[in-house]
């Protein structure tokens, strides 16, 4: 797949392609693994402006206090509930 974005979406949009399923992480657990970690909210519009959702895997990113967060992809809120449900992680 030949991805088009900046170069710091493409940055974002491959560690996304990292998290195993079934897993999840934080907007700050990814901001801090791509060496950026005062680039949480810039990591959280990256991932919100992903055109490739779900095989780009952004349902796996949740905000901090545990909540969902938004979803992009094709059916909003819902459609990330119910990846997350699929892949096995309890809401």
């Amino acid at each position: 797949m030949i991805l088009k974005g900046t170069k710091f979406q493409l940055k974002v949009w491959k560690y996304l392609i990292s998290i195993p399923k079934g897993q999840v992480r934080t907007y700050s657990q990814v901001a801090m693994a791509i060496k950026m970690p005062k680039a949480v909210r810039a990591v959280a519009n990256a991932i919100g402006k992903n055109p490739y959702a779900p095989k780009i895997p952004c349902h796996r990113v949740i905000r901090s206090d545990g909540s969902l967060g938004g979803y992009s992809g094709k059916g909003g809120i819902n459609t990330k509930k119910k990846l997350l449900k699929l892949e096995g992680v309890l809401l």
